[in-house]
């Protein structure tokens, strides 16, 4: 089975499951046995040998997440037991007059926090799901507010982990110029941005979300009954005294020490997991790039916890007990998505987003270069890279592990060098993979998204759907011209300026349009 289709099976089962039964837990654990089971031929003490083993190296790998999440889990209960979550809420609540005050707030705070999209996520949601609750915005909106100012903006942000791992996947010299000229032609993640802007300015909602959103302005239901997922949140007591630094202070703590980490760890990590004396970085750019993202946020995210108690017990705020006592109930009100990142790692492993178990890349390698020797247009190469992008990273849950089987790919076909058409085609990946990544049950960004905003995850899932595949079908014709634009030799610039024009324009019919459909039905 292993370098062949069957590869995708266990992640086409789990989505499957998941969208059908809504139960996330069982239907991923059933596909990571599928895949065991495909791997070890049917053996099924082996398989689980497997299972077990692919799962503890998970876990290892993705230590300094998983602390990282835990720590975020404490910070929310403290922040909430100070009363400084309710505070900020009050606060904001008096400055941002509206629904639509509250949704731009939550984009910007979104857009500045771009140096990683785990970081992005739960930090979003713990600030602003007290003001987004005050106005009565549904829980699956706050979490497609999240999902998509995390990976649509890290990946056009040239300073970011994301940044940093495509370039890691180019191995070239222009390595970084590279990602930064594919950043106008990333059109997926930048209609993605105005679209969000768009829909919160004139107010459209469509699909499943319209009916969340209407249900929350009118019952003040935010979840619209669909109570799963996350767990509630534990009955914290809140101080009724707290004061708006009681959490503005510590998540500036947390942002200083969290980038001061990874700057940190991109100077002195050798990426042979130990920390050296020797610089390894020339610059900040650099060691951005030459971070581990995971152990930066888990390092930082700690030193910021610690601060965090010590100001908390020197001001009264809260006293040692409480401080210890937040250490259980943040843990455990991350369990549900540390879960669900688990079992999604290991299943992205077992099917092997790249090298793994059942070896997914072989297939595509050879599949992709026959496409392109077989005489293909080179005009239709990016929207097909687009097309397999997406599928990839729906089906693995992983843009990281898409890119790296696409992008060499992409490159051994076309070459290294800074042509328009090289651009184009890596773009046109990284568009594809932050979709199908950002649309996947199985994803990570999306599973965070959904904690962050503590929201039902396969719910999530579903109002996301529409508005981001919306993003995805403009983002596929667009490529498609733009092929045919680069392909008759036009420069860089003009090209990028001719396929962007063309996805703004069709994005701004079709909202027009739904816009216009929405206002018509008001009336009658």
């Amino acid at each position: 089975m292993s370098g062949t289709f069957w590869a995708f099976l266990p992640a086409i089962v789990a989505i499957a499951l998941a969208l059908l039964t809504k139960k996330v837990y069982p239907s991923l654990f059933i596909g990571i046995l599928v895949g065991a089971l495909l791997f070890t031929n049917g053996n099924p003490m082996n398989a689980f040998s497997y299972l077990i083993m692919l799962m503890a190296e998970k876990l290892g790998e993705n230590g300094g997440i998983l602390v990282f999440l835990v720590v975020l889990g404490i910070f929310a209960v403290i922040l909430a037991q100070t009363g400084g979550t309710r505070a900020y809420g009050e606060w904001a609540s008096r400055r941002l007059k509206s629904q639509k005050g509250a949704l731009l707030s939550t984009i910007a705070l979104g857009c500045l926090i771009f140096v990683d999209d785990y970081f992005n996520c739960l930090t979003v949601g713990s600030v602003m799901r007290p003001v987004t609750d005050k106005y009565r915005i549904s829980r699956s909106k706050l979490a497609y507010i999240i999902d998509s100012t995390a990976a649509p903006v890290c990946i056009i942000a040239p300073i970011s982990s994301w940044a940093a791992a495509v370039s890691g996947f180019l191995d070239s010299d222009n390595a970084i110029m590279t990602f930064i000229m594919t950043i106008p032609f990333n059109l997926y993640a930048i209609l993605t941005l105005v679209m969000m802007i768009s829909i919160v300015i004139l107010k459209i909602d469509f699909g499943k979300m319209k009916r969340n959103q209407k249900i929350a302005e009118e019952t003040g239901d935010l979840l619209a009954g669909e109570t799963e997922l996350p767990s509630e949140d534990i009955d914290l007591n809140a101080k009724p005294n707290g004061k708006v630094w009681h959490l503005v202070l510590p998540i500036v703590l947390l942002i200083v020490c969290c980038v001061g980490s990874m700057i940190y760890n991109g100077f002195f990590y050798d990426w042979d997991g130990n920390m050296v004396s020797e610089l390894q970085s020339g610059n900040i750019i650099e060691a951005f790039s030459n971070c581990d993202a995971g152990i930066s946020l888990g390092v930082g995210s700690v030193i910021a916890l610690i601060l965090t108690f010590i100001i908390f017990i020197a001001t009264k705020a809260l006293n040692f007990s409480q401080c210890m006592d937040s250490l259980s109930k943040g843990f455990r009100s991350m369990v549900p998505a540390i879960l669900i990142l688990i079992f999604a790692w290991t299943l992205s492993g077992i099917m092997g987003a790249k090298g793994g178990y059942l070896d997914a890349q072989a297939f595509v390698e050879t599949n992709m270069s026959n496409l392109a020797n077989s005489g293909l247009a080179n005009a239709l190469i990016p929207a097909i890279f687009f097309l397999i992008a997406c599928g990839i990273s729906f089906a693995t849950g992983t843009s990281w592990g898409t890119f790296g089987i696409l992008i060499p790919v992409a490159t051994s076909i076309l070459g290294t060098g800074l042509e328009p058409t090289v651009i184009l085609a890596i773009s046109a990946i990284l568009a594809g993979s932050v979709y199908g990544d950002h649309v996947s049950p199985i994803s990570d960004t999306t599973i965070m998204a959904s904690s962050g905003a503590q929201c039902n995850h396969i719910d999530h899932v579903k109002t996301q759907l529409p508005y981001a595949s919306l993003c995805a079908i403009i983002s596929f014709v667009a490529y498609l011209i733009a092929g045919a634009v680069v392909g008759s030799g036009m420069g860089y610039g003009l090209s990028a300026v001719i396929t962007l024009t063309i996805g703004l324009v069709l994005l701004a019919i079709i909202l027009s349009g739904i816009y216009l459909v929405g206002k018509k039905k008001e009336k009658a």
